[in-house]
């Protein structure tokens, strides 16, 4: 396993830890200011909607459980892609989303430049 991979996976784990969290400021930290984010339904998603939703206030579902499966990462050295499956779950039930996330290293640390949520 490579350097960029192992930092990657690394923050993918402080991902699925800020989701069960709910941690607000690993988002905050980790979404790159102009970040390109797709909901399930295609359309844009706010930075700022998905670092309120992580905030221990939000009305949204707090997670008992987050497993993230069948992860791809690919390296492309300052740039990394990564591809997994999230099963959640909350006091309502459970459901699993696919991700594509795009990890670029910029000043100051890795940061998502792009992601997107499918079902």
């Amino acid at each position: 396993m490579g350097f960029v991979t192992k930092e990657i996976m690394d923050l993918e784990e402080g991902l699925r830890q800020a989701e069960l969290g709910p941690d607000a400021s690993f988002f905050e930290d980790k979404l790159a200011p102009d970040v390109v984010l797709t909901s399930e339904t295609g359309d844009p998603l706010p930075r700022e909607k998905v670092i309120e939703a992580h905030s221990p206030n939000s009305s949204a579902p707090k997670f008992t459980k987050v497993e993230m499966t069948d992860m791809n990462i690919v390296d492309h050295g300052n740039v990394a892609v990564v591809s997994c499956k999230g099963t959640f779950e909350s006091a309502k039930g459970s459901f699993t989303l696919k991700f594509l996330r795009v990890w670029m290293k910029q000043q100051g640390g890795w940061r998502i430049i792009a992601a997107s949520i499918a079902k």
